[in-house]
């Protein structure tokens, strides 16, 4: 009887632990960089997607040009945790533009090009929201990928080799975009999705 209560323990223990891998795969072990404007990001760019990968075990961190708070179009605050020319992209998982007016910013940014240079090098995902993907483009990482972008910004991914399909999401190979505000939670369901599948 002891032997057989023993052996049942032994069991239940170890079918605990064989969930333990799959668990391990993906949760806390996944990071995000998500990169911000210092004024006027798109707040629903920013925080509904950080919401999603927060609860899907992904630990984000935000970058941006300033450690101070910054305040997004629609008066969403939050306030970075490094700053972006302190961003190495080997310690990420996946490093997401977030889009806004003031996402502009990083359309000619040379540190910006190296963070994205360096991803798509080592393989990380690239994921861009609204205006963001411009910078995407302007490195040339989207030549001959199917890409969206907010509308205005279409002609500007087609002349640097970007396929615009003016789809809400689009996904080829790491990259990912989104056309805008209304397709954010999408665009942090995607990016979680190609997370957990690595």
């Amino acid at each position: 009887m002891k032997k057989s209560a023993s052996l049942t323990f032994c069991l239940v223990i170890m079918s605990i632990f064989s969930f333990l891998p799959a668990f391990a795969q993906e949760g806390g072990d996944m990071k995000a960089l998500m990169i911000i404007a210092p004024n006027d990001f798109r707040d629903e760019e920013f925080f509904e997607p950080k919401k999603i990968l927060e609860q899907g075990g992904a630990k984000v961190t935000v970058a941006s040009r300033t450690l101070s708070s910054v305040k997004g179009m629609l008066g969403g605050i939050t306030t970075p945790n490094i700053k972006i020319d302190e961003v190495k992209a080997v310690d990420f998982d996946a490093i997401i533009f977030v889009g806004g007016a003031g996402a502009r910013c990083y359309w000619n940014d040379p540190v910006a090009y190296k963070i994205i240079s360096d991803a798509v090098l080592l393989n990380k995902i690239v994921a861009a929201i609204c205006i963001a993907p411009v910078t995407l483009a302007n490195t040339g990482i989207l030549k001959n990928k199917k890409v969206t972008v907010w509308p205005s910004e279409s002609q500007t991914i087609e002349l640097k080799g970007g396929v615009y399909t003016g789809n809400p999401v689009e996904k080829d190979g790491n990259i990912i975009t989104a056309s805008g505000p209304a397709a954010a939670k999408d665009f942090g369901r995607e990016i979680l999705n190609s997370l957990t599948k690595e």
